[in-house]
């Protein structure tokens, strides 16, 4: 396979910098096992910029479906390689029954030609179950106080609009 194909692969299957970026962002927006259905748009680079789009599907406790869309924009060559910013807008909330109608509303808001791909949260969040699996914590790891967040990151002003 050609190292281009196989970029764009990998980029399309939910792995890569931006989509672990967006995975980080929403796992401490929405409670990780409240996601249920996850959908990657394939990322579209452009000059020194990359942008991918996800569709995450939380389900509640009424048994409705919330939907979200987390997005990151990415700088991937220059001085400012490596830079971007997260968002995640819920966008509906639905019947689990008429999820895909919402989706082909993303689809066809976001302008993309061809309907996303889904993986399993599992596929996305491999580190969150392998923490898991793990037996006790350690008791010598520091843990953040009550109400703050261990990992926050902080998107470059500079790429905002």
């Amino acid at each position: 396979m050609e190292p281009d194909t196989y970029a764009r692969v990998v980029r399309s299957s939910g792995q890569g910098m931006g989509w672990m970026r967006v995975a980080a962002s929403v796992a401490e927006a929405v409670p990780r096992e409240a996601i249920d259905r996850i959908w990657l748009f394939a990322p579209v680079r452009r000059e020194e910029r990359e942008w991918g789009t996800a569709v995450v599907s939380r389900r509640t406790e009424d048994g409705r479906s919330r939907i979200y869309t987390a997005s990151y924009l990415m700088i991937v060559r220059g001085r400012e390689r490596g830079r971007g910013k997260v968002t995640i807008e819920e966008v509906g909330e639905s019947p689990p029954e008429v999820v895909h109608e919402v989706i082909a509303g993303v689809q066809e808001r976001a302008g993309e030609p061809s309907p996303p791909t889904e993986i399993p949260p599992g596929e996305w969040f491999p580190h969150e179950e392998a923490a898991e699996a793990d037996a006790a914590p350690d008791p010598a790891v520091h843990e953040p106080p009550p109400g703050e967040p261990s990992v926050v990151y902080h998107p470059n002003e500079a790429t905002q609009p």
